[in-house]
């Protein structure tokens, strides 16, 4: 049996879809890395609203899919960019997920960190950034889930050069109860953050972040570098302070910074692993026993995926990770929070498709192949 895609050239091409999935259950916990899925929100598919409206969540669809990442041995990172934040999600939404989220996990063990951002302001001045911020940290910490400090687009209009970045996080950083992770989200993902850390120059703006992590080593646990640049992010690997840790946010490299070299290592948190969540378990596992050929060979098949899923505009991967879920039956519908499924275009689904069903990543490939055929029949395509 065949399925009928559309291809980049505006013509049909058939595909015979795989008949088993990769054989993937939960297993033991994950011990040589620390990883998290940074994970998307399902949005409510009746709820009468418009991409300006704020976003109506199915909160049970939402929390089963973090029930399934903990139960593959994940960390979930909240309320990040694959969320929506800033594309749908807005703070009272993301407050919400984050303490709706917080309790999953207390209940079911699992582990949590969310997103604070200043994300409820437009701009400001320093000082209101500042509070956004503190607004926003007292509610991570009040559920008891560990901060993620997240780039911000107000601090970025309201900077005016490198000191304004090391005062307003020195200020957080010291009042901080726990040790954060500090995310440095480059502007490929959202324009608004170029010239982030005060410079728009990398090797000055990785001083600047440095400099920060370097004199409040004890309120940073570790470092999320999404600046899709490897070279980039073992260099800077390499300067951390001992115990400051790196998570790779670098969705084009991700296998070979996770499995290190002589020099160290890459934690993870990532936004493919959305998809991914269970095949980067299992090689992860494989990894705990030293076998970094038997990982490799177990992710670096999925690179293409997810360099198709971030390939430019990248901020709207999402769109491909969504789309990827409801193929995989862990939502009923293709429906996005601020209408984000219209985003990507029916020969990039078409190869998101192929790529995943290549992978085996469907538990029930019939039922994604047959889901993939309605939306193509929506578009026309005939089978």
């Amino acid at each position: 049996m065949t399925i009928r895609l559309p291809d980049f050239k505006g013509g049909l091409r058939a595909y015979e879809p795989r008949a088993e999935p990769l054989a993937l259950t939960p297993g033991a916990p994950l011990t040589s890395r620390t990883v998290f899925s940074a994970a998307h929100v399902v949005a409510d598919p009746y709820a009468d609203v418009s991409p300006d409206s704020p976003a109506a969540v199915d909160w049970d669809a939402t929390l089963a899919f973090r029930r399934h990442l903990w139960s593959h041995g994940l960390g979930v990172a909240e309320a990040m960019d694959t969320a929506q934040r800033g594309m749908g999600l807005d703070w009272a939404g993301a407050a919400e997920l984050i303490r709706r989220s917080a309790a999953e996990a207390k209940a079911v063990g699992g582990r949590i960190a969310c997103g604070v951002g200043t994300d409820q302001i437009a701009g400001g001045s320093l000082a209101e950034v500042r509070a956004a911020y503190e607004e926003q940290l007292a509610v991570v910490e009040e559920t008891g889930a560990q901060a993620i400090l997240m780039a911000s687009r107000a601090l970025a209009a309201a900077a005016s050069g490198p000191e304004d970045y090391l005062e307003v996080y020195g200020h957080l950083l010291r009042q901080s109860a726990e040790p954060v992770v500090l995310h440095w989200l480059g502007p490929m993902f959202d324009p608004a953050l170029e010239g982030y850390w005060g410079s728009s120059d990398l090797d000055t703006a990785t001083d600047t972040f440095l400099e920060v992590i370097a004199a409040h080593p004890d309120k940073v646990d570790g470092i999320k570098v999404s600046l899709l640049d490897a070279q980039r992010e073992i260099d800077i690997r390499r300067r951390l302070p001992q115990g400051v840790r790196c998570y790779t946010g670098d969705d084009f490299n991700y296998p070979e910074l996770i499995a290190g070299d002589e020099q160290g290592f890459s934690h993870a948190l990532l936004g493919i692993f959305d998809p991914l969540g269970p095949l980067a378990a299992e090689a992860v596992r494989v990894l705990d026993t030293g076998n970094v050929s038997g990982f490799r060979e177990l992710l670096d098949p999925t690179v293409e995926l997810s360099r198709h899923l971030f390939q430019t505009p990248t901020r709207f991967y999402k769109t491909g990770v969504v789309f990827l879920a409801w193929l995989a039956g862990h939502q009923s519908h293709f429906t996005m929070v601020g209408g984000l499924q219209s985003a990507r275009s029916l020969p990039h689904f078409a190869r998101a498709y192929e790529l995943a069903d290549g992978l085996g990543l469907f538990p029930d490939p019939k039922l994604a192949e047959e889901r993939m055929k309605n939306l193509l029949s929506l578009y026309g395509v005939a089978q």
